[in-house]
């Protein structure tokens, strides 16, 4: 794996992004075994603080793919 393939660089680009876009990357600080085996991510309204992505059926659903892809349909 590559630096730039390596998760803390993909959050730091997501992170990036994210204000360009007006939102915060929220990560689970003490995730449960339903987030460890998926997701740990979730994307809130800087404005807002509304929750945008990364709810659906529990909280930090989301992996860091479907944060980016979700990103990308925006930008």
């Amino acid at each position: 794996m590559s630096y730039k393939t390596s998760t803390p660089s993909r959050e730091r680009r997501v992170k990036r992004l994210c204000v360009r876009l007006g939102l915060h990357l929220m990560t689970a600080q003490k995730p449960d075994k339903q987030v460890l085996a998926h997701g740990g991510y979730m994307l809130r309204d800087a404005r807002t603080m509304a929750i945008v992505f990364g709810d659906k059926g529990y909280l930090f659903s989301a992996d860091l793919d479907e944060i980016e892809a979700y990103l990308d349909a925006l930008g």
